[in-house]
């Protein structure tokens, strides 16, 4: 007669059966991410808040919305950036407006929802994007860079759902947009705190729908995006104490998350796993927790401890912004272009060259 088979090998027999399931789900879902021209026409005239909006996935939307002709009021700390993403939202037909806010500062929020109200009368949606990270084994990164990221990514995203949901109960309608990350589902080794706020911003978004449904408001919408990592500045600003350039396997392009956002604000559902890696990861997760996050940390050592060149340890933008360069404002952050010439070094045996937020000229 036949062995039985173990336990353990039937249950990596159903694991595979369910991911062979899923994948071309998962292929198949990636379609429909930019709004067609008459999908665009809902975002004009109506108004957006976007903090983060220096640089990345907030100054990436804050154009796209510029171009389908939106009101975009503008929130981030440093002035003089938003001043010219201001110029460029107006070039493309939106009309933009500056608040320079620090969202870890409850005052400043509320001065930013005061602001646009008394400049459009309304908010239509609020998209909390701003975000920092730290790098590092958890017990090496700093108390107070735990702290402040804390303080930015989770009290942060309080303060603006708090002051949306205010006005949105006060015009009968509004939408909310939460920019997660795929470590709302999938904590990632070397990321414990920004993880950590991460799955706290999905577990708020749930809680919040459900209070909305329970009070009847069914104009308030509210949706959570997951994006997996791209390739934005947020990794020349993240907190770093590994000694290495920071780096991330298979980045997205974040033009491509630019689209998810801005179509979550027009089709919001609860929870947006923002292209196919990240639906991979947050159902991954789903079916097999402890496989995805020992593979999902193993990935993440191998990348910023033996491929990643040299990099000096430091807080970076956490407490104060950085200077401004096409490294630290840009959509894009450079950072796929300086792991290929990591890749490109390691492989004819040379030692990468130091890290810098801002990209060599090419």
């Amino acid at each position: 007669m036949p062995h039985p088979r173990p336990a353990a090998f039937t249950r990596r027999l159903h694991l595979l059966a369910h991911l062979l399931v899923l994948l071309p789900l998962l292929l198949l879902g990636a379609c429909a991410t930019a709004l067609s021209p008459d999908e665009a026409a809902l975002v004009a005239g109506k108004t957006y808040v976007v903090t983060g909006a220096s640089s990345g996935f907030g100054r990436g939307v804050a154009l796209k919305l510029g171009a389908m002709r939106a009101n975009v009021v503008l929130a981030a700390r440093r002035t003089a950036v938003l001043d010219e993403v201001a110029a460029q939202v107006a070039a493309a037909g939106g009309t933009p407006l500056v608040v320079t806010t620090d969202v870890a500062r409850p005052d400043d929020v509320r001065r930013l929802a005061e602001a646009t109200v008394a400049r459009f009368g309304r908010i239509d949606v609020w998209i909390n994007n701003a975000g920092v990270g730290a790098i590092g084994r958890f017990d090496t990164v700093p108390m107070e860079d735990h702290a402040r990221i804390v303080d930015v990514n989770l009290k942060g995203v309080i303060y603006g759902s708090h002051v949306a949901l205010r006005q949105f109960r006060k015009q009968g309608q509004g939408t909310l947009v939460n920019i997660g990350s795929v470590e709302s589902a999938v904590p990632l080794a070397y990321h414990a705190s920004y993880a950590s706020t991460k799955a706290a911003v999905l577990s708020l978004g749930r809680a919040l729908r459900e209070e909305l449904r329970l009070s009847n408001q069914p104009g308030i919408r509210i949706t959570t995006v997951l994006p997996w990592a791209a390739d934005t500045p947020f990794f020349n600003h993240a907190a770093n104490y590994t000694g290495r350039a920071p780096r991330m396997a298979l980045m997205d392009d974040p033009g491509k998350v630019v689209d998810i956002i801005v179509r979550a604000s027009v089709y919001p559902r609860e929870e947006v796993p923002a292209g196919w890696k990240a639906r991979g990861g947050y159902w991954s997760h789903r079916i097999a927790p402890d496989a995805a996050e020992r593979i999902s940390a193993n990935v993440a050592h191998a990348e910023q401890f033996e491929k990643a060149g040299p990099a000096p340890d430091g807080s970076n933008a956490v407490h104060q912004p950085m200077p401004a360069g096409p490294g630290t404002t840009g959509v894009d952050g450079g950072i796929r272009a300086r792991m290929e010439r990591e890749d490109a070094a390691r492989k004819t045996g040379q030692a990468p060259g130091p890290w810098s937020p801002t990209p060599p000229a090419s």
